[in-house]
């Protein structure tokens, strides 16, 4: 039964999360108070952090004994998975505009984007022609580093639920917005890990390597 509290818990807590920052909210509060509207996303990721933090105290309060201790050799695992999301979280750092995702932007220029930009663009560049959700990407595997008991487990299946659904939401609006450019962009270029960047450069490499084949071998293949 905690195990189920715990999950209605982080459902609502991430069910929240997502109406708060919905176009249908959002619109609706912009055309109702078009000049403190600018304060919105600051004072949207205060109530984030704030109503996280009971859901967190529930959640370490139920430890049991761990299904997986990342023991022995396998303490490589979260030392990888770390890693890697460290790298997301950096390299997403320096694309995405940090004033922007504060809230603090908004309130010195009086404007709103739907994207991380200073002016609003859809930047693909750096990270972003890697993957398209970094900081996303990077959730998902830091929840796993630590030893995972039951409530860990249960926890973490809704929050990479959340990050899908909160990415494919987010999506919808960059649609609306970008229009062809955004669905480019999806077309070229993977959610959260780098499937598409890779099968590309295997591509390039296969093709470089067929260029260095004499012609009777290239015909055989």
């Amino acid at each position: 039964m905690r195990y189920v509290r715990l999950v209605i818990l982080w459902i609502a807590w991430c069910a929240l999360h997502s109406a708060l920052i919905a176009p249908y909210v959002t619109d609706r509060l912009r055309r109702r108070f078009p000049t403190g509207f600018r304060y919105y996303r600051i004072l949207f990721n205060l109530l984030a952090v704030f109503s996280l933090l009971p859901v967190l105290f529930y959640t370490f309060t139920l430890k049991g004994a761990p299904v997986v201790a990342w023991a022995g050799p396998w303490r490589i695992v979260p030392i990888l998975l770390g890693s890697v999301a460290l790298l997301l979280f950096v390299a997403g750092g320096r694309r995405y505009d940090l004033l922007q995702f504060s809230g603090i932007r908004q309130i010195k220029q009086e404007r709103t984007c739907s994207v991380l930009t200073e002016d609003c663009s859809l930047d693909t560049g750096g990270v972003l022609s890697i993957v398209r959700h970094p900081w996303y990407s990077a959730g998902m595997l830091v929840v796993w580093t630590r030893p995972l008991d039951m409530t860990a487990i249960a926890a973490n299946l809704v929050v990479c639920g959340y990050f899908v659904v909160g990415a494919i939401l987010e999506e919808r609006k960059l649609k609306v917005q970008f229009g062809r450019q955004y669905a480019d962009y999806q077309r070229r270029v993977s959610m959260f890990f780098p499937i598409k960047w890779a099968q590309q450069r295997i591509g390039i490499f296969h093709g470089r390597a067929r260029k260095d084949l004499p012609v009777s071998q290239r015909r055989d293949q």
